[in-house]
């Protein structure tokens, strides 16, 4: 005999997954951050989204705002019985991302390529002062 943990019934767990209560889909895209020299990178998973579908800007307090809204509507129409049939997919994202000190904000880009939107956060190019130099003495 096998026992569960479960203390909720299992007539429960499907209550609200019915036809007139769907489950929500909440997933979130993946995000990676990668780090190198000169960059920033941000790539974000966005299958099927078009450039169209993302809003990408840097908010007053300076954090980058990374927004992605997709709206679908199929139609199908049967022509022998006159049948309209619709089916809405709607899917919204929003990431709020605190961008480090050493980002150039003025020169951030970004792409959309194969399902995938890359940000890219060019660092600032701190130049490096010469400390030697000769001291006249008086």
């Amino acid at each position: 005999m096998m026992r569960t943990n479960n203390w909720i019934p299992a007539v429960f767990n499907d209550l609200f997954d019915t036809d007139f209560m769907p489950k929500a889909n909440c997933t979130a895209p993946a995000i990676n951050v990668k780090e190198s020299d000169k960059a920033y990178t941000v790539e974000l998973a966005a299958p099927g989204m078009k450039k169209e579908d993302f809003n990408v800007h840097i908010n007053d307090e300076g954090n980058l705002i990374i927004k992605m809204e997709q709206k679908q509507e199929k139609k199908e129409e049967d022509k022998n019985t006159r049948y309209l049939r619709r089916e809405f997919s709607y899917s919204k994202f929003a990431q709020t991302l605190i961008l480090p000190d050493d980002v150039k904000k003025d020169a951030i880009s970004a792409k959309v390529e194969h399902g995938v939107l890359t940000v890219e956060l060019p660092k600032v190019v701190e130049e490096k002062v010469k400390v030697s130099r000769q001291i006249d003495i008086a």
